[in-house]
């Protein structure tokens, strides 16, 4: 019977060190004579067979698993290393070489050694400069097209990269696209319509790195290193909508790998899509009005609310409740009884004034957990959890409609708000119920995370020394109630043998069943402002950067943007103030930002959307700063001297009251 494809080629044997490399280097350097390590080159780079034969650890051993890449990766970095600094000749050999195994005729799967030629290839720091970007974009090209099979092992060997070498690789790839959309000079690379191939084959590769560093724990590099800015500047809302018409087809879209997208690109398709829905509404509106006869108002154009400030939770629930189809209209707030026009202020002093009222501990919806630092849902039983759902849209109105939020939520509250993302069309289908793991509960509830990992870790006999059923307690309201975990828990006694179960079980009671219906209002009340396609492009991560902000402060940017009232940015109390801002550590720079805005937190946009400002205040400078939280502004007395800066400003930014903490 005849074989379908040719045996394995054998690979020549080479017996070159990293030492004895290195060894020629240093003749070529001295000498000038480059034959030796041009030879080297030529051979090594001449197919994919002479890579191995090189980089491998042992030609003879198959090196086929996940866990072992098979690479001398010592060697490979030091031949690398060097090869930048060799002669024209010699690179250029080497890039000859790599064009010749590239356009090899393939026949067959390819085999591990293929796998780990190509390994070896994208690490080529030659691919820096864009005279080599149509031999880069080639074997992007082939690395994209291999089999899933094929790519899951490159995604276990990238994880083995150090991290330099890793941010390489992502920073190379980054760039390719970045140059191909904008190239510096157009001549550099060949025209887009010859070479529509290379961006979307270059941002497959770079999904494999992304897994690569997703599974890694903890990951390789942030997140945001994923980030590509340069894509903040196409039009994004066209790469949206083709994601939308053709999904992950064969129509390529950035949408498909929303890794790549930064979190202002992600905020901008959200408005965006909402915005188009809330025109769409507004136009029915007003075709409704117009086709009755009646007079237009131009107040069906926005969200209008209503509030009396001493009823204002329940006035507030009561016309977001009413208004619910206008949730998706531009907000507009009045304070019944009150002159004045909503040019923001009013809006924000709302927001403020809403999440201290609901967070306060005496109004019983959430918990301040005092060794996590954050707030949780209260897990009482009542008839009616609506006023949970106002939170819900409270921060879906606050993402529409660019208002930073002082709320500490935990990082899994944010998992099970996208779980899942889009709401389901089926109500009985259960929302909210992220899987959750040992390490999102301690992110809580650190002691008790810390009992369930000793017990985890216990060496003795569980069941003995332990005594646990699979039944718990929980305090509600001041009584303490038993909860089995499964069917017959407290007949269930805990044992070596299934101490993970209730581990999970119990994981899975505290964070979901027991504030189901709770968490399940919020999540509706969230989605029913940010109902959009868009939310399946978020990290949970992302999502709480859109409610929160970004806990990254640079006080230096926000000395660039800020407005003055009263005072020139180089008059003697502004230049005190920004050398004592400026030499204050970052916890009272947190201090600084809260006092002036209500929040330590920066907008998505960064300091210029804060539109902060510093007013002078003709007092005596025996008074304190002042702030006027809703407009984002500092009133500063005329100080005289920095010491007086200082010592005024330290007083009033650490006494002032938060909002939505204890």
């Amino acid at each position: 019977m005849k074989a379908p494809f040719p045996s394995e080629p054998i690979i020549p044997l080479r017996t070159k060190t990293v030492k004895e490399f290195q060894e020629d280097l240093e003749k070529a350097t001295i000498s000038g004579n480059w034959k030796v390590v041009h030879d080297f080159f030529l051979t090594t780079f001449d197919s994919f067979l002479e890579l191995n034969a090189a980089f491998k650890k042992d030609a003879n051993a198959p090196f086929n698993t996940i866990e072992d890449v098979g690479v001398n990766t010592r060697f490979v970095n030091a031949v690398y290393d060097a090869l930048l600094y060799t002669p024209q000749d010699i690179q250029k050999s080497v890039l000859k070489g790599i064009i010749n195994s590239l356009l090899r005729e393939w026949k067959g799967p390819r085999t591990k050694d293929d796998l780990r030629a190509y390994f070896i290839l994208l690490q080529n720091p030659q691919y820096s400069s864009t005279s080599t970007y149509v031999i880069y974009a080639h074997l992007l090209r082939q690395i994209a097209a291999l089999a899933e099979a094929d790519h899951h092992f490159l995604v276990h060997w990238f994880k083995k990269l150090s991290q330099r070498r890793f941010k390489q690789l992502v920073d190379r790839l980054l760039q390719f696209i970045s140059l191909r959309l904008f190239p510096t000079k157009p001549d550099d690379v060949p025209p887009l319509a010859k070479c529509t191939w290379w961006i979307p084959s270059a941002t497959k590769v770079l999904s494999l790195l992304n897994a690569a560093n997703s599974i890694s724990n903890p990951p390789i590099l942030p997140f945001t290193d994923f980030y590509n800015l340069t894509l903040d500047h196409i039009d994004i809302m066209e790469e949206y909508q083709t994601w939308q018409c053709y999904g992950n087809s064969h129509r390529f879209s950035f949408c498909q790998f929303p890794f790549i997208l930064s979190i202002a690109a992600k905020k901008l398709i959200i408005q965006r899509d909402s915005e188009q829905q809330m025109i769409n509404i507004a136009r029915q509106s007003l075709v409704d009005k117009v086709s009755r006869r009646q007079r237009v108002d131009m107040n069906l154009l926005f969200l209008n609310i209503k509030v009396r400030r001493p009823q204002l939770v329940s006035d507030s629930l009561d016309e977001l409740t009413r208004k619910r189809a206008d949730l998706k209209k531009k907000l507009k707030v009045t304070f019944v009884g009150e002159a004045g026009l909503d040019m923001g202020g009013l809006t924000k002093e709302w927001f403020l004034l809403l999440i201290r009222q609901i967070f306060h501990t005496d109004y019983g919806m959430f918990t301040y957990l005092k060794d996590s630092h954050c707030h949780w849902f209260s897990c009482w039983k009542c008839d009616n959890y609506s006023e949970f759902r106002l939170v819900g849209t409270l921060m879906g109105l606050a993402v529409y409609n660019s208002i930073t939020l002082d709320i500490r939520f935990p990082p899994c509250c944010y998992k099970k708000l996208l779980s899942p993302p889009i709401v389901p069309c089926d109500h009985d289908t259960p929302v909210g119920m992220a899987p959750l793991t040992l390490a999102d509960l301690d992110q809580i509830m650190p002691e008790l995370a810390h009992g369930l990992g000793e017990l985890l870790a216990y060496e003795g006999n569980v069941e003995e020394d332990f005594y646990l059923t699979f039944q718990v307690s929980q305090e509600e309201l001041g009584v303490l109630k038993s909860y089995s975990l499964k069917p017959g828990g407290d007949r269930i006694p805990v044992t070596n043998h299934n101490r993970k179960e209730y581990v999970q079980l119990y994981i899975d009671f505290l964070l979901n069943k027991s504030i189901y219906k709770q968490f399940a209002e919020f999540y509706y009340g969230f989605h029913s402002v940010c109902a959009s396609n868009a939310l399946m492009l978020l990290r949970p991560e992302e999502v709480e950067i859109l409610v929160c902000g970004s806990p990254d402060l640079d006080l230096n940017a926000l000395q660039r943007v800020t407005q003055y009232e009263g005072y020139s940015k180089t008059d003697p109390t502004i230049r005190c103030f920004w050398d004592v801002a400026l030499g204050f550590p970052l916890e009272l720079q947190k201090k600084l930002l809260h006092f002036a805005t209500g929040s330590d937190r920066v907008p998505v946009g960064g300091m210029l959307d804060l539109n902060f400002k510093i007013a002078k205040n003709d007092v005596s400078t025996d008074w304190l700063p002042i702030s006027h939280t809703c407009f984002n502004q500092i009133c500063l007395p005329p100080y005289k001297t920095k010491k007086e800066v200082k010592q005024k400003l330290t007083i009033a930014i650490s006494n002032a009251e938060g909002f939505g903490l204890e």
